[in-house]
């Protein structure tokens, strides 16, 4: 049976992919720091092996055993990148080396990283730059979440030879139920808006484009990336995204899926300036080379996410553990208060 070290399996991609490794027979070895704890494998628990450990600090001992790895840990989005550049920086792109090189030493060949059609984002209010952009397209992100994944790339690519086989899937704004839920992703975003507002709000009145894809269908990505060739894969970069959206039609979608199930919503179009995100990309590389076809629409997301939400208590939509930076920012403080006063609880 082979081994497959996920680093940042107990999040938000990664605790779907562990499931999904786990029902094709793979042995799944979790790294993660835990910051949001284990809810996010609370089906899989006791048929995971838990290494509760900060990805800047691997040693080789964690690559025992392991014949894979894909690495979906660090930071993941642009304010919580922004908030602690240096952070930022040391995880996406410090640590994903330092792996990379642990692998080589270690002869473990196949090392899939996760990266980010955000390098692609061109903004908003240029129509000669608004294009569909492939993997040998020209980029030159800026943003720090961004930056740090193209860099973190550059360094993958830099590695790969004969005895390694780095893979990169650049993946688009991913939607979808997670046991690790997140409601600071546009279509979950617009979900959770819907149920405790009964309204869409557009930034920018939803001019702006976004390449979007399920989380079931990311696993499935980097299932077939463990799964080829490695002559077929090797140095090689995928986009993975179902399908370009401008946000205005994503909030129709939302709206007609949501009144399948009996939800009414309003959508209110807000043109007050607001710094914006916008790009469109291809998938057709994945789809020629891996055979991967994403298949789970928007629509059916979200009424999926509806009733597993209702089901499984997600409903508690101000807890700041469903939103990246919030919760970030509420553990540090907490370890600022409790590095003052000690257990909570115990005598000091």
């Amino acid at each position: 049976m082979s081994k497959v070290l996920l680093v940042g399996g107990a999040g938000y991609v990664g605790s779907v992919l562990a499931e999904e490794l786990l029902e094709r027979g793979y042995a799944v070895r979790v790294l993660d720091r835990f910051y949001y704890g284990e809810d996010g494998l609370r089906d899989v628990a006791d048929r995971v092996e838990l290494v509760r450990g900060d990805m800047r600090r691997a040693g080789p001992d964690v690559l025992d055993g392991v014949s894979a790895v894909v690495n979906v840990g660090g930071l993941s989005n642009d304010p919580t990148a922004e908030y602690n550049p240096r952070a930022n920086h040391e995880m996406n792109t410090v640590a994903t080396k330092k792996l990379a090189e642990l692998c080589k030493q270690a002869g473990v060949r196949r090392y899939v990283f996760a990266s980010t059609c955000s390098i692609y984002d061109r903004g908003v209010g240029n129509d000669q730059l608004d294009v569909i952009q492939d993997e040998e397209s020209d980029v030159n992100p800026r943003a720090a979440y961004s930056s740090s994944k193209y860099n973190a790339e550059r360094y993958l690519l830099e590695l790969a030879d004969d005895d390694f086989c780095p893979v990169i899937l650049r993946k688009g704004t991913v939607y979808g139920f997670s046991n690790r839920m997140r409601y600071d992703l546009v279509v979950n975003t617009f979900l959770k808006s819907a149920l405790t507002t009964g309204e869409l709000t557009l930034h920018n009145g939803g001019e702006m484009w976004r390449p979007l894809v399920d989380v079931r269908d990311v696993a499935r990505a980097y299932i077939a990336s463990l799964e080829a060739s490695e002559n077929v894969v090797r140095g090689q970069i995928f986009n993975v995204s179902f399908q370009n959206v401008r946000v205005s039609e994503l909030a129709l979608r939302v709206r007609e899926a949501l009144r399948a199930v009996g939800v009414d919503v309003d959508i209110r179009p807000d043109y007050k300036y607001k710094g914006v995100r916008s790009y469109r990309v291809s998938a057709q590389k994945i789809q020629r080379v891996l055979g991967v076809h994403p298949k789970v629409t928007i629509e059916e997301s979200v009424v999926d996410m509806f009733g597993k939400i209702n089901q499984r208590g997600y409903t508690d939509f101000d807890n700041p553990k469903y939103y990246n930076i919030r919760w970030m920012k509420l553990l540090e403080e907490a370890h600022k208060v409790i590095g003052v006063t000690g257990s909570v609880f115990e005598a000091e």
